[in-house]
């Protein structure tokens, strides 16, 4: 029986720890590099989440568009109930839109379907979905986008929230 032990603690040996290493150095190297990469610009960080829309372009970095050639168009403002029961509370929205000069008559033609639009949008919503703290720039996005839709393709350029309050 001696014999026996003594074959079975020389087949269990320590196993090597070479692999560990070689996959500990690998992994420090890779994510050296990713950093490199991001830092140095080579791969852009952002985008990616198509609920948010992008930013307009300023008119102070867009030289194809001076503060002259816009005009902002008051939206009527709107006061929606939101909740249930007696946890019922109101939200009063009120914005302007930025628009080109040369379509402020045609925007503002369309403001009761603006109006509509907006109104629809904001009666759609819960009171937990205004509870995020990103909840006004996707509102925010969501209505620039049904506005543009409204008035048609290059004749809404921003969407400026004046007013909002929940009581």
């Amino acid at each position: 029986m001696p014999e026996t032990e003594e074959l079975e603690t020389r087949a269990v040996a320590k196993p090597s720890k070479r692999p560990l290493m070689l996959g500990l150095v690998l992994a420090l190297l890779g994510a050296a590099a990713g950093f490199y990469t991001v830092w140095s610009g080579l791969i852009p960080l952002g985008g990616g989440h198509g609920a948010v829309a992008e930013a307009p372009v300023d008119a102070a970095t867009d030289p194809g568009l001076s503060t002259v050639d816009l005009a902002f168009v008051p939206v009527i403002p709107v006061v929606v109930s939101l909740g249930q029961g007696a946890a019922r509370s109101h939200l009063r929205f009120a914005a302007e839109l930025e628009v080109k000069a040369a379509h402020k008559s045609d925007v503002e033609k369309l403001m009761p379907r603006i109006v509509d639009v907006t109104n629809t949008y904001l009666r759609a919503l819960n009171l937990s979905d205004l509870e995020d703290a990103q909840a006004l720039i996707r509102l925010r996005a969501q209505l620039l986008r049904r506005m543009q839709v409204v008035t048609g393709a290059g004749r809404i350029n921003d969407l400026l929230i004046m007013e909002f309050v929940l009581n």
